[in-house]
Parts: structure tokens; C-alpha cells; sequence
């Protein structure tokens, strides 16, 4: 077995995680990338792209979009909905970004696509690297859950039919330590369930200050959600950041 995250992010994530809609992500992007006020034709890296709907949307802005992601199969994936090619699409790991200094006008995160490591220093790498293929001046989005309100407002089971696949989807979350863990079983009407693990760390507004600060990035705004809600700790449902790299 490897890390959660070379194992979990397969064809069964596909499945279980299909009814986030490239409409919704439409919706969600046009907002967001509004608060970073880029110009049109941007390059723009999406970092932890899985199947591409975030780059899809921002691609349909006008951006020029680089789609960066650890697991073959969700890249295959977004390959597929890209009949044409119009977005690029790199196999590679956010600690070690395979892009050279200054590469994007813009990086953005998506939907907690970050704190998966045990070691709490991989995650002030990935955010390095991030800075370090911004030019100067670049601008960045990290789109995070909110610990506080996850610790308050945790569903600790949940249990949904997939008719297409004639799958049981059951999801077990849980507060461990500095993380939250969530407890994937797939069961298929005949054979063996599958089971897989997810784990993020539960980092705050004040440690991805520390963070940034550190990687030579300042955040500028905070919001609470997609619609631009102020952040409140206690409240917010995510915890969105946007900033620059140091000119």
C-alpha cells in the first residue's frame, strides 16, 4: 500500500465523486478567478487538476490553462472530455512541480486539493512550489475547506446509491488528530467491497499565513464561499484565499 493518495485517486473515484458537475465549476470559477482580475489569455496552472473540470471552465474563459495532477487514471480522464487538445496536461507531483521558475501568471488550488501529507513540511513545499513557478507579482487562489467549521459540523456517516454503476457508496468521517479522515466502502451488488481512505489536514487561516509568508506569498482576501461571503471562522463552509508572489 502506498500513500492514501496514490491509492484513492482511481476509477472509483470517478464514480464517486461524478455528481460534481463542470456546471457547478463553471459557476464556482467565474467567481473566483473575478477576484484574482486576470487578463484574458492568462497561463494559468490548475494544481490538482483531476478530471479537469476546473480547467475546463477556466480554459472556456479565455485562459491558457496547464492541468497538473499525480494520478494517471484522472488524467486520462480529463484527456477525454478535452477532445482537442486545448489544455495541457502534466503528470506530476505539487511538491515538485516540473515547471522552471516563472512559468504562470497564475496558480490555482481547487477544492482541497492540498494538506494530504503526514509530514506537515510537505505541504509548506507544495505551497513553495507554487510560488516558485509564479512570476513575479503572480496570482494565486487556494480554495480549502474550513477546519473549524469541518470540527463543528461533521457528518460522521453517510450512505448513497449509485444506480449507473449498481454501487452502495458509504463514506465515514472522523476527527483524528490534526486531521479529518473519511472512510470510502464501495460495495457492488456481487463481489467484494472496495474500501479507500482520505485524509487532509486540518490547517487554519493563520498557519497558511505563516506558510505563504515563508514562500514569499502575501494573502490579500479571504472569503467564506463561492458567492463571496466574508470568512468566519466559526460559520464558513470554506475558507478561499487569494493573494501574489512578492514582486
Amino acid at each position: 500500500m502506498g500513500e492514501w493518495y496514490e491509492d484513492s485517486f482511481g476509477e472509483d473515484y470517478i464514480i464517486v465523486y461524478r455528481h460534481r458537475s463542470l456546471a457547478n465549476a463553471e459557476r464556482e470559477i467565474r467567481s473566483m478567478t473575478g477576484w484574482m482580475s486576470l487578463p484574458e489569455g492568462a497561463e494559468v496552472l490548475d494544481v490538482g487538476c483531476g478530471t479537469g473540470r476546473h480547467a475546463e471552465a477556466l480554459r472556456a474563459l479565455g485562459y491558457k490553462v496547464t492541468g497538473l495532477d499525480l494520478s494517471p487514471v484522472l488524467l486520462n480522464e480529463a484527456k477525454k472530455k478535452d477532445s482537442k487538445g486545448l489544455i495541457k496536461w502534466v503528470q506530476g507531483d505539487m511538491r515538485s512541480i516540473p515547471f522552471a521558475d516563472g512559468s504562470f501568471e497564475a496558480v490555482v488550488n481547487w477544492f482541497t486539493s492540498f494538506g494530504y501529507f503526514k509530514d506537515d513540511a510537505d505541504n509548506d513545499k507544495a505551497l513553495s512550489e507554487m510560488s516558485r513557478v509564479l512570476v513575479p507579482g503572480g496570482k494565486f487562489l487556494i480554495d480549502f475547506l474550513n477546519a473549524a467549521h469541518v470540527k463543528e459540523n461533521l457528518v460522521p456517516y453517510s450512505e448513497r446509491l449509485d444506480g449507473a454503476a449498481g454501487l452502495r457508496i458509504s463514506e465515514r468521517r472522523s476527527i483524528e488528530g490534526d486531521f479529518v479522515v473519511k472512510r470510502i466502502e464501495i460495495t457492488p451488488e456481487t463481489g467484494e467491497p472496495r474500501r479507500y481512505e482520505e485524509r487532509v489536514r486540518l490547517i487554519g487561516l493563520e498557519r497558511f499565513r505563516s506558510m505563504a509568508k515563508q514562500t514569499g506569498l502575501t494573502i490579500e482576501a479571504v472569503r467564506g464561499g463561492y458567492e463571496g461571503e466574508s470568512y468566519d471562522e466559526r460559520k464558513s463552509a470554506r475558507l478561499i484565499m487569494t493573494g501574489r508572489r512578492a514582486e
